[in-house]
């Protein structure tokens, strides 16, 4: 790749040769498509006249040996033309991503949402339209699973310095995006990955040593019996003795060989997709410390990974065997599938262990291909400086989830004996937007990401937010006790080994003014006094007057909005201070409630 290409023109320039590439594949599967059934007619009509005419079937070998390579290229033609829409659907995303309409197209990831999270439904981590949805390029369930648990918990600094390492090696890696957004979906589609770790890790399930010869050598008399009787005059008496013992053998073992052989029965083809995705990995080179750990995770004493799955398919293929008609009744009396269940329990003491291993190694690259891609197609977005003292300021703040041409950017500092900003303004202004800003950084810097700024620095921090607590009627709970629990739990957090950044939307709004002055002041006071900082939004001007008892440790900020011409306008720049004043009348009065201020006389109109 160019590097003074912009990401839109490589990905539109790489959408277009693969679209090109599967218009000739389609165009050269009509024509094999048609070949094959001329030829296949040429065979029908070749046969019917020559056995009329009791001549030599012997002519129709070139047409059937041309149909039978005919068949091999068509399905070769067709496996690449489905690869290339694979690589076409990968490349509209990205363009997508680019364009912003990629909310509601994408991988919702809802499955790891959860509603005790202390930011999590807060900051739109899951649903339409989420952060989720909006990095997730994983295919596989271990991508996925990881890229989900980066974002929900934060990082050690070692860690996040080695993830941030690792994303920037892989941002211009776009093939190998490419590739793993294609066969990572057949991962995916094909490959029961729990199911075959938990296969690969389980107890041993075959008997001992003992029963593995008996088999063998039941066996063995099997084969011997049955070529005396075919070749000598011994009879058929031998043969019926040991087929006998055949179906003792069997029947001791049938339960075990079944519970061993089911979990890769017929599966050679799903097992060849993910040993596809190992070996990409595994001859793709890798400088940073991480990637090469990650790499070097796909070995086990000297063997590749990709290498001990292709082994295992091997023997797949060989068991599948036993499926065929005509081999089934040898099959049995020769104990095929026993020896199989012999030798996968073989496999899985040598290598079953390490699959997990393997999956998570591929999850984990994944999650920081979702990252690099995002670094990739957003060149502007640093990544954050992680400190250790207890700092929080960023330049340019904007929020990932906006388009670029949407979004507002703002500063925001906080660290010394500065630890609460108080956000008033009036509805919609921006106030629940800075948090929300704010937090989805603070997660991006914490998992390693590049964030929407121009500059962030960072301390490690636990992230806690009060932005969507909603009341239960099926749990019997108010809002405001939802609030008030919830800030018990971020209570809780500030016990833990990283200091508290809290995110406190309207906080307490839910009771009168006197007591929610009150709470709000000590709830704060008590957070800071715990290490914490973080930001409080009010509509209420008295505890925006808080600041005074706070001291040094808080300031104040504000979001402004101006009528034009009967219209509310914001500019969504956070300015210093308490806001003057509120537009909850003029809101109103825009949508056609009959309101009036106290000072006017005369009825409502």
């Amino acid at each position: 790749m160019q590097e003074n290409q912009e990401p839109r023109q490589e990905y539109e320039s790489r959408l277009k040769a693969r679209q090109k590439s599967l218009a000739e594949l389609e165009a050269s599967d009509a024509t094999i498509g048609t070949a094959r059934l001329f030829t296949a007619i040429a065979v029908i009509a070749g046969y019917v006249v020559l056995s009329r005419a009791e001549l030599s079937l012997f002519f129709l070998g070139v047409p059937a040996l041309a149909f039978v390579i005919l068949v091999r290229i068509h399905g070769r033609v067709r496996s690449r033309a489905a690869l290339m829409r694979s690589s076409i659907r990968h490349y509209q995303q990205c363009l997508a991503r680019m364009n912003g309409n990629w909310a509601g197209t994408g991988n919702f990831g809802t499955a790891f949402s959860d509603p005790e999270h202390p930011y999590a439904a807060d900051l739109d981590l899951f649903g339409e339209g989420s952060l989720f949805e909006l990095l997730c390029t994983a295919q596989t369930h271990a991508g996925e699973r990881t890229l989900a648990a980066w974002l929900l918990n934060p990082a050690e600094p070692a860690e996040i310095l080695a993830r941030q390492d690792a994303i920037k090696e892989l941002r211009g890696r776009i093939d190998l995006r490419e590739d793993l957004g294609v066969y990572g979906s057949d991962v995916r589609e094909c490959v029961p990955a729990e199911k075959l770790s938990a296969w690969g890790a389980g107890e041993r399930i075959m008997p001992g040593k003992s029963w593995r010869s008996i088999a063998a050598l039941v066996s063995a008399a099997s084969i011997t019996a049955l070529g005396c009787w075919i070749f000598t005059d011994i009879g058929r008496t031998p043969f019926l003795i040991v087929a006998f013992f055949v179906l003792i053998v069997w029947r001791v073992l049938r339960d075990p060989v079944r519970e061993v052989n089911s979990a890769v029965a017929r599966r050679h083809a799903d097992l060849l997709v993910l040993a596809r995705v190992l070996e990409r990995l595994e001859r793709e080179p890798f400088s940073s410390k991480k990637l090469g750990d990650l790499q070097s995770a796909l070995r086990q004493d000297s063997r590749t990974a990709s290498a001990q799955i292709h082994e295992l398919v091997k023997r797949v293929r060989l068991l599948d065997a036993e499926s065929n008609q005509f081999f089934a009744i040898a099959a049995f009396f020769v104990l095929w599938s026993t020896h199989f269940a012999f030798l996968f329990e073989s496999w899985r003491e040598r290598s079953g262990g390490a699959i997990e291993k393997w999956l998570s190694a591929v999850g984990e690259i994944e999650a920081l291909c979702a990252f690099a891609a995002y670094s990739y197609e957003n060149p502007a977005d640093p990544f954050p400086e992680i400190h250790s003292e207890m700092i929080l300021e960023g330049e340019g703040l904007g929020h990932p989830l906006l388009k670029a041409t949407q979004c507002v950017r703002n500063d925001v500092k906080l660290g010394g004996p500065l630890r609460v900003l108080i956000v008033s303004g009036s509805n919609m202004s921006g106030k629940s937007t800075l948090l929300r800003t704010v937090g989805t950084n603070a997660v991006l810097a914490l998992a390693g990401a590049p964030v929407r700024a121009r500059r962030l620095k960072l301390c490690p921090v636990a992230i806690g937010a009060t932005l969507r607590i909603q009341d239960s009627l099926q749990a019997g709970k108010s809002r405001f006790y939802a609030e008030i629990a919830r800030l018990r739990q971020l209570v809780d957090m500030t016990g833990g080994k990283l200091p508290l950044l809290f995110l406190l939307d309207e906080i307490l709004h839910g009771t009168n003014s006197h007591d929610r002055r009150i709470g709000a002041e000590q709830i704060i006071d008590g957070l800071i006094n715990k290490g914490a900082m973080g930001f409080v939004t009010t509509h209420d001007l008295a505890l925006a007057e808080a600041t005074v008892a706070l001291g040094e440790r808080a300031a104040n900020v504000h979001f402004a909005d101006e009528m034009k011409a009967g219209q509310l306008v914001f500019d969504y720049a956070m300015r210093p201070g308490i806001v003057k004043k509120s537009n909850a009348l003029e809101l109103m009065r825009a949508i056609g409630l009959p309101v009036r201020d106290v000072k006017e006389a005369g009825t409502i109109r």
